[in-house]
């Protein structure tokens, strides 16, 4: 095994997780389960794979504050951690890959790696949309990392060099198979990202990093939610979506990417602009 640490954050994913655990069992030397009172099965799967720590559940409690309590409060032993969510797991090449690259530990240059993210909705991979290509910061050096608490998207933020790896790490929530789970879990997510871009109009809070267009993939990512943010409310989604299905060539995903899409990039965000005018509304703004 290798000297990794891996994270993993869940809350009833008895669906998911064992496919997640079993991923990475066996290469990571420490695997550890943040689990925010499951009321199903998950905690018992997860027992057979790893150490489960159990947080108090409280909604208002994002996932990267999740993340962010586990790498500041849990028995670490290890620099390197790789960060997972429930619905995800690590490809057999993205396996020998990461092993290859911590062999030697010591001699690695960079404090973090993004990977390409595979999406798989309904059972088929997206390739198209910006999901083909779509990549996310997963492991690091802890003690040159963190994330932002208070930004709904998980994002890590290293001081020093980044790379990139080649494999991929595999995204499938197989709840969201069901499309009433997915439109629960997503008016949720509204009333979050709501709040999120309520107080961060309230306070003028700014990105742990500088928006640039031409700079890393999260500063490319913040700047065009910054450009996304300073368009009128119920315009924006419609944009977006158009942005996504045509000129990122969605539609070639075909049925299942015009549900992906149309769900993720126009309807959720037009419910967070309904729920953000209403907010807004409550504060006479």
């Amino acid at each position: 095994m290798i000297p990794l640490s891996v994270l993993v954050t869940t809350r009833n994913e008895e669906a998911n997780v064992e496919r997640c655990l079993r991923s990475v069992h066996g290469f990571a030397d420490q695997i550890f389960v943040l689990d925010s009172e499951s009321t199903d099965g998950t905690v018992e799967i997860a027992q057979r794979y790893a150490e489960v720590q159990t947080l108090a559940y409280d909604h208002s409690r994002i996932i990267p504050w999740i993340f962010q309590w586990g790498l500041d409060n849990l028995p670490l032993r290890n620099d390197w951690v790789l960060i997972l969510e429930a619905d995800q797991a690590v490809t057999p090449d993205l396996r020998e890959e990461i092993a290859a690259l911590l062999a030697r530990p010591d001699a690695v240059r960079e404090d973090g790696f993004y990977i390409r993210r595979r999406q798989i909705f309904r059972g088929k991979p997206l390739r198209f949309g910006g999901y083909g290509s779509k990549v996310l910061l997963k492991l690091f050096r802890r003690s040159r990392s963190g994330l932002d608490p208070v930004e709904q998207d998980t994002r890590v933020y290293v001081r020093g060099p980044v790379g990139r790896l080649r494999a991929p790490l595999e995204e499938w929530n197989l709840k969201e198979d069901a499309i009433q789970f997915y439109l629960q879990k997503h008016l949720r997510y509204a009333e979050a990202f709501a709040r999120e871009e309520l107080e961060r109009r309230r306070k003028g809070l700014a990105w742990k990093a500088t928006p640039r267009l031409f700079g890393s993939p999260d500063q490319r990512v913040l700047w065009l939610k910054d450009r996304y943010y300073r368009m009128p409310l119920f315009v924006r989604p419609m944009l977006y979506f158009l942005y996504r299905y045509f000129f990122l060539l969605g539609i070639l995903d075909g049925k299942t990417g015009f549900v992906f899409h149309f769900l993720q990039a126009f309807w959720f965000r037009l419910i967070v602009d309904i729920r953000l005018e209403e907010l807004l509304k409550e504060e006479g703004r």
